[in-house]
């Protein structure tokens, strides 16, 4: 029997399973992950961001575990000599109507604590990104790229180095959980069951369904956006040094089309927001009947939908026409040409919506009995994960008293 068994192998799982087993060695963990590979879908699929804090309401978890967890990030990085750079970002107002929200963010900045933001001039912006055109902006000096599928492998590797008793097993989906007593669990797999005294649950975009298999009240549903990117040809690299960031709609839960510098080398525009027909469906046609079902006679997604219903529109239209999305990053990037852009990969962002169609913005993590569940880790949960995973700990040595 497993002392705790942690049901998803992103860099959340991943996080939680190395906080508890570096403190608490002797415990016997079973990691469960339903895909071939770690990382194979939220985590593997962001843009690779680490994120410095500035969006998020001081005070919230988010906020918080964002300033905590890049600190811890980036010192894990450099001893476990994962690859990363803090190259710093620029955020760009491109009108005066931005200036406002501009402002809101920078000082939220302040408050959280990130460290070096300055507010720059058009004259300085050039400096740092030559080809970005802005009348504004805000220089981030602590934001990065990084690796965020070797920073996962990494982190579940140490936790089995740790304690020989621990376990990973991979292409297994949970079904299902039965309570056997109050100190006993048993996780039920498409292939096995494994017998356990405590679960810990970081299902992403799954955490809903996960959660209520297990006996947990939940008014809320994920709904999956899908996120797609493009790429710079070899030719039109050299426009784009590091990270360009628009000041984004404070109306949406998304941060807007962006420039990023990836680790490779590459350099990545986007990503847009578009309501997904599967969940873990990456292709702009992919169909899931199961999850769609699920999510239309959710009142609390047609409630989102009307709300947003132009921002709707206009996502759906860009996501399906290279001339709008190159319109999108001309207005940060006005020498960009259809021949300076190619089709990239595509994501999947869990929202978790209420019924009045509002998102649950902040990071959500419950207990019940012996079980812990992460119901809600968006962005910046990657960049935060060494601090969720702290948290995490400390839920379980409070409630299953380790």
């Amino acid at each position: 029997m497993f002392d705790i068994t942690i049901v998803g192998g992103g860099i959340v799982g991943a996080a939680t399973a190395y906080k508890i087993q570096k403190e608490f060695p002797e415990l016997k963990i079973l990691i469960i992950e339903k895909e071939k590979k770690l990382a194979n879908h939220q985590t593997g699929n962001n843009s690779g961001v680490i994120h410095s804090g500035l969006y998020y309401k001081p005070g919230s978890k988010k906020a918080i575990n964002c300033v905590l967890g890049r600190k811890e990030l980036v010192a894990f990085a450099k001893e476990h000599k994962i690859a990363h750079d803090v190259c710093g970002k620029v955020v760009v107002a491109v009108s005066e109507s931005e200036l406002p929200f501009m402002d809101k963010i920078f000082q939220n900045g302040i408050e959280n604590g990130v460290e070096g933001i300055e507010k720059i001039n058009a004259q300085r912006i050039k400096e740092i990104e030559p080809f970005s055109e802005g009348i504004a902006g805000i220089w981030v000096p602590c934001t990065g790229i990084i690796d965020y599928r070797g920073t996962t492998e990494k982190l579940v590797e140490l936790t089995l180095n740790i304690q020989s008793g621990s376990k990973i097993v991979m292409s297994e989906e949970v079904l299902d959980f039965e309570n056997i007593s109050a100190t006993e669990k048993k996780v039920i797999t498409d292939r096995n069951f494994y017998n356990t005294k405590f679960v810990i649950v970081c299902g992403g975009l799954q955490a809903d369904r996960l959660a209520k298999k297990d006996g947990v009240k939940i008014k809320e549903k994920v709904v999956g956006f899908r996120g797609d990117y493009y790429e710079l040809t070899h030719e039109a690299k050299h426009k784009v040094k590091n990270l360009i960031y628009p000041v984004p709609n404070p109306d949406f839960p998304f941060l807007g089309v962006h420039f990023t510098r990836m680790v490779d080398g590459e350099i990545e525009c986007g990503p847009n927001a578009v309501f997904t027909f599967k969940r873990e469906g990456y292709g702009k046609t992919d169909f899931s009947l199961k999850d769609t079902f699920d999510a239309l006679t959710y009142s609390g997604t047609w409630r989102l939908f009307f709300s947003n219903m132009k921002f709707g529109i206009d996502e759906y239209r860009r996501a399906f026409s290279k001339t709008l999305f190159l319109k999108t990053l001309q207005r940060i990037i006005p020498s960009l040409t259809m021949d300076d852009i190619k089709p990239g990969r595509s994501g999947v962002r869990a929202l978790l919506l209420r019924e009045d169609g509002d998102t649950r913005d902040d990071f959500r993590i419950e207990y019940k009995q012996n079980s812990i569940h992460v119901l809600n880790a968006p962005s910046p949960a990657a960049t935060a994960c060494l601090a969720i995973g702290n948290d995490i700990k400390e839920m379980a040595k409070q409630h299953f008293k380790l």
